[in-house]
């Protein structure tokens, strides 16, 4: 398939057909953290409404309570002009209500169809239930423009299709009202075009759409209207077409932003990190780089742009000295670093956010005071003779959470209770506050709130102009032209051409795609 989507005559609805959806006074708490203060809220049927806010603002616990995760403390939910009680995610299925997550519930060793499947077989056999769901499957990707091998392991699927297997499996579940939660922060620009076209074609046959996001470009292009949360409560809902981005930001922080970073010109200085022909070769066999040469010096930020997947998850494992590299030289501070080990790289001053913060960033099942010192346990101020000072390490964290305003700011909660962008800030906290060298730095603001994105990027601002050295990587073009003094464009493994950030977005775009930069030009 070639992803474009054919449009159907949009399904009309009756001017006064009731709400979708209507949420009346929502009250909701965890223990002492009011998560949702009576919010109401009505959302017209065939159309997609945006919900936007600051991490912990409330919007995807409300978006649980709908789908029947959570159960509000108070309030009433109202389908289609009728109250119903949701007690479970099967009562919201019933209901023609899906959800796909931020984070996908797929089982990772059952197939594309087996997963679409669980938990709605039919039919006493479940060889003629998958022979009939198949049926069915193949005519919603069709419809849909969904493609995703049916057969396949989700184990061995790219997140872009992952993704597919869950909105697929919420509409062969015959949903007519579908939540998104945060849906493009694993998808390449092209697919999150994709994703929205498929969403306007569902909205036009009279489904309903609820989109979580914290993207704003993202709201503008694709929401018929918005409304947006701040500290549980519901500030605003405006027509898309009346509000612009500006607005949208200062509603969901409760002051104007910068939504452009600001830096100074600056002469870089000497080469801290080179590398010389640098290629590896993964275990089965596939050349993920493929001679890869560049410097980086001291006072710069330099942006590695490119689709995800084209060697840049390699680049910054090898560079954080989690994967030694098949071939090539690399030097820190002039001296040969490719015998070091991820620990001797962060005692010679190289900090490391990886990408994924769940998987190689943090220990999920461990306290926020815990995680905040991962790699650094060993220093002199958070113990001594091998034994952790408790207080000291509950202190750091209080500290750090406060000033990178980690949301709620309890050190000894557990990582895996706080939402995706607190998590992150739990990773940024932690290395950039070491003062590295060299900050090795992957998708810094992957799902992170419009307020927590400019603090995150005046920060790497504030490291660059103090003469540290940033590798940046990050599939938001955008986040790379605002940020990197230097642009290095990836695709295939290779290094296609550098340009300034002042080139024309189309330019980057062509060198993405692994076209040379004077046939770009």
């Amino acid at each position: 398939m070639d992803g474009r989507i054919a449009s159907p005559g949009r399904r009309r609805i009756q001017p006064d057909a009731p709400a979708a959806i209507e949420l009346r006074n929502i009250d909701k708490h965890f223990g002492s953290v009011h998560a949702n203060r009576l919010v109401s809220l009505q959302i017209k049927q065939g159309t997609i409404h945006g919900i936007i806010g600051e991490n912990g603002a409330g919007k995807s616990t409300l978006m649980s309570i709908l789908y029947g995760f959570y159960r509000a403390d108070a309030g009433e939910i109202l389908i289609n002009g009728s109250a119903v009680t949701i007690r479970s995610p099967a009562e919201a299925i019933a209901l023609g209500i899906g959800m796909v997550h931020q984070h996908f519930m797929l089982v990772e060793n059952f197939t594309v169809l087996e997963n679409i499947v669980l938990g709605a077989e039919g039919g006493p056999i479940l060889n003629r239930g998958l022979a009939e769901a198949r049926t069915a499957v193949d005519t919603l990707k069709r419809d849909y423009g969904l493609d995703v091998p049916a057969g396949a392991l989700i184990s061995g699927l790219p997140v872009g299709l992952q993704q597919r297997v869950e909105i697929l499996k919420a509409l062969y579940r015959q949903a007519e009202i579908l939540i998104l939660d945060e849906p493009t922060g694993v998808l390449t620009p092209k697919e999150a075009d994709h994703l929205f076209a498929v969403l306007r074609k569902l909205r036009d046959e009279g489904k309903t759409i609820i989109l979580i996001t914290h993207k704003l470009r993202e709201v503008m292009a694709v929401t018929d209207s918005v409304s947006v949360m701040r500290k549980g409560e519901l500030v605003k809902t405006l027509d898309t077409r009346s509000t612009t981005p500006a607005e949208l930001a200062a509603l969901m922080v409760g002051r104007s932003v910068n939504l452009s970073a600001t830096k100074s010109h600056r002469k870089p200085g000497r080469c801290v990190l080179e590398l010389r022909e640098v290629s590896f070769t993964d275990a089965a066999g596939v050349e993920r780089l493929k001679n890869v040469s560049f410097a980086l010096h001291e006072g710069e930020i330099l942006g590695v742009a490119g689709v995800a997947g084209n060697g840049q998850s390699e680049l910054l494992e090898i560079l954080s000295g989690m994967l030694r590299p098949t071939a090539g030289h690399i030097f820190l501070h002039g001296q040969s670093c490719l015998d070091l080990t991820a620990r001797s790289l962060r005692r010679r001053g190289v900090a490391h956010v990886p990408e994924d913060r769940q998987h190689m960033g943090l220990v999920m099942s461990f306290e926020a005071c815990e995680n905040i010192i991962l790699g650094y346990h060993d220093s002199s101020k958070y113990g001594a003779y091998g034994l952790l000072n408790r207080h000291a390490v509950i202190d750091d964290a209080k500290k750090k959470m406060h000033a990178y305003d980690v949301r709620p700011h309890l050190p000894l909660l557990r990582a895996s209770l706080f939402s995706g962008g607190n998590q992150q800030k739990l990773v940024l906290a932690r290395e950039i506050d070491q003062h590295p060298d060299v900050l090795i730095v992957g998708q810094p603001t992957r799902g992170v709130d419009i307020g927590a994105i400019e603090f995150i990027h005046q920060r790497l601002i504030e490291l660059r102009d103090r003469g540290k050295a940033i590798l940046l990587v990050s599939v938001e073009l955008d986040e790379i032209r605002a940020l990197s003094d230097r642009i290095l464009t990836m695709c295939n493994g290779l290094v296609v051409g550098e340009c300034t950030p002042a080139a024309a977005e189309s330019a980057i775009s062509l060198m993405m795609a692994g076209i040379s930069p004077d046939k770009a030009a």
